[in-house]
């Protein structure tokens, strides 16, 4: 077996893979040996087909499998056994000698290759990049301290009803003379939330109500016969909202209403632990750094993208195996047409050049992943996935199953490969390069992200 490599040009190639027959001679003669053994052929008994009928009907099939597997084999290892940089993958020559297995022994395999273009990404202190701090604004703050106060506040009993209370009593089907409906609906212990209902003449007939009175109002009018919110209030069915349309009485027996925490050391303690806040400036200083912890990602991911375009913008003008890669796009996707190839190549050479950047950065500071840190991630994704939807207390065993879930999709695994890779390589590039630290506004950040 004989394979060497043959440079037309700085990013062109081709590789020849010469195959005799003592390379496969006894691969063929054994697969032909393993046939014999369990071939069924009419006119034969099991395992005793003469080998020179087997010769002559499957040694062309086999031998060119085997061929297949061998010239594939050598030439995977060659690429990688002399570490050369390939884009996209072999493809056959186009002159590629047509090949008589009836009669050749020998044989040559010859590929065109795209060879990587050389880029220089070394970087070092004298390289700057602006690295920008984003700064919470008063109102963020604001929102944070409210947000706060709403975490630790509590319900209190009040007198009179408000928009955003909560209202309990019994609930009272009645007729146009305010009698009780016949067999109509009473509800014992109704809950009423001022907010939710839709019909502001209904609403003003609640709000401002006192403790222990009784009003009178519409169900059906004040959710806009909402079948799913009044089978709720009315504890029915919703097939028989329709039937119950009447006012009803409404006996106020509780008003509740929330009340946010104070700002004051009781609250300190419990948001931030006991003793670590002692006044209230402390309390909005403590929660701008917890706001610019959070920014952070998000300088971090402007800042990445900033040093790889900064070294895009070095590399430009790179040369690129143009004819090869168009060829290879097109065999590698059969939707493709030389058409769409070239309206889109610009771009592709836009990502594949960035996509080398990263992958000779990674390569030059020796940035690895080991599996246990691909699993963790995996939870880590899992559990945050879970806290959009308010679930925190996930069971260690559910969490398991779904992230092992999301590892077994080829996609997914890679994501997630790709993000620990970048998150890693985001650590290598703040210690290397000279970051520029500009503050700047949210607003601002947003158009700079544009």
């Amino acid at each position: 077996m004989n394979v060497t490599l043959n440079k037309t040009d700085s990013v062109n190639a081709t590789i020849s893979v010469e195959v005799v027959k003592n390379d496969y001679i006894k691969e063929v003669d054994d697969s032909l040996k393993d046939l014999r053994k369990n071939a069924v052929i009419p006119g034969f008994r099991k395992g005793m087909v003469p080998p020179s009928f087997l010769r002559q009907k499957y040694f062309k099939s086999i031998l060119v499998e085997e061929l297949n597997k061998l010239v594939s084999k050598n030439l995977s290892g060659y690429i990688n056994d002399n570490d050369i940089s390939i884009l996209g993958e072999p493809l056959p020559v186009k002159e590629q000698e047509l090949i008589d297995f009836d009669k050749q022994e020998d044989f040559t395999f010859t590929f065109d290759v795209g060879l990587s273009p050389e880029i220089n990404v070394k970087i070092s202190k004298e390289d700057i990049v602006p690295y920008y701090i984003l700064q919470s604004s008063e109102e963020m703050i604001d929102k944070q301290v409210e947000h706060i106060r709403s975490q630790y506040g509590d319900y209190a009993e009040v007198e009179v009803i408000e928009e955003n209370d909560i209202v309990k009593g019994k609930l009272i089907e009645v007729d146009e003379k305010g009698e009780p409906v016949e067999n109509g609906i009473i509800v014992e212990s109704a809950s009423l939330l001022p907010k939710y209902i839709k019909n502001e003449e209904e609403k003003a007939k609640i709000l401002n109500a006192k403790l222990n009175s009784t009003i009178i109002f519409n169900p059906y009018s004040a959710y806009d016969g909402n079948e799913a919110e009044l089978s709720s209030f009315l504890k029915i069915e919703k097939e028989k909202v329709n039937n119950h349309k009447n006012d009803f009485t409404f006996e106020i027996d509780e008003i509740s209403s929330f009340k946010a925490a104070e700002i004051n050391q009781d609250l300190f303690d419990k948001a931030f632990g006991q003793g670590t806040i002692d006044s209230e400036e402390t309390f909005r200083n403590k929660i701008k750094e917890s706001i610019a912890q959070q920014l952070t990602p998000q300088s971090d991911y402007k800042f990445f993208i900033d040093t790889i375009k900064y070294l895009e913008e070095r590399a430009s003008g790179l040369q690129f195996p143009d004819e090869f890669l168009k060829r290879w796009l097109l065999a590698s996707d059969e939707n493709k047409t030389p058409e769409s190839v070239e309206e889109d190549y610009p771009k592709i050479i836009k990502d594949l050049t960035i996509h080398i950047i990263k992958e000779l950065l990674i390569k030059e500071n020796n940035i690895t992943i080991e599996e246990s840190e691909l699993q963790e991630y995996a939870r880590r994704v899992t559990r945050a996935q879970f806290a959009q939807y308010g679930m925190y207390d996930i069971p260690d065993e559910t969490v398991e199953q779904y992230s092992q879930d999301m590892l077994k999709k080829k996609e997914s695994y890679r994501s997630l490969g790709d993000k620990i890779f970048e998150d890693k390589l985001m650590k290598v590039l703040k210690e290397q390069i000279t970051m520029e630290s500009k503050e700047i506004s949210i607003e601002e950040f947003k158009e700079l992200i544009k």
